[in-house]
């Protein structure tokens, strides 16, 4: 009979089995939010905007072009004395700037703001040139932009460009 009453005292009735499984399945939806919360404010990524964006090779570009990167929210304008690294961000109201090749400047899309090729303003109501990124070439003439410290700047300068 010890036996018989061992046993009967470890079970578990239908009541307490549902009751841990009731708290076990709450604990797991808990967790489950803390962890999708956790991922939710972590970075996204490492790379992309606001950090070194890879933006090719020093030959991908050619003097006179306007080469959007999707990656760096800006554009790369080769001249002859080099590269030039532009945010797409209008100074005026923050709008994107889109590049028109058949007219060779920038125009904001919202209020008319015109800028040439080296983001200089040239009509419309923006105050001042578009904002550029720092360039460094690397190791084998690859093209990084530092999109985490946009330049403001009063009007083009020869130096603001990276030779190459």
């Amino acid at each position: 009979m010890a036996e018989t009453e061992k046993k009967s005292r470890f079970r578990l009735t239908r009541g307490q089995f549902l009751g841990i499984a009731w708290v076990g399945a709450v604990g797991l939806v808990i967790g489950e939010a803390i962890l999708a919360l956790g991922r939710y404010i972590q970075p996204v990524s490492t790379g992309g905007f606001g950090s070194w964006v890879f933006a090719g090779n020093v030959d991908d570009f050619e003097v006179g072009s306007v080469t959007y990167i999707l990656s760096g929210r800006c554009y790369i304008v080769r001249n002859e004395s080099g590269l030039l690294a532009i945010w797409q961000k209008c100074t005026h109201l923050g709008c994107a700037v889109p590049w028109a090749a058949d007219e060779d400047q920038f125009h904001c899309p919202c209020h008319g703001s015109l800028f040439s090729p080296e983001g200089v303003v040239q009509g419309g109501p923006a105050p001042r040139p578009m904002d550029i990124f720092p360039i460094e070439i690397r190791e084998g003439n690859e093209v990084w932009v530092d999109t985490s410290s946009p330049t403001q700047r009063a009007t083009y300068d020869p130096s603001q460009v990276t030779p190459v």
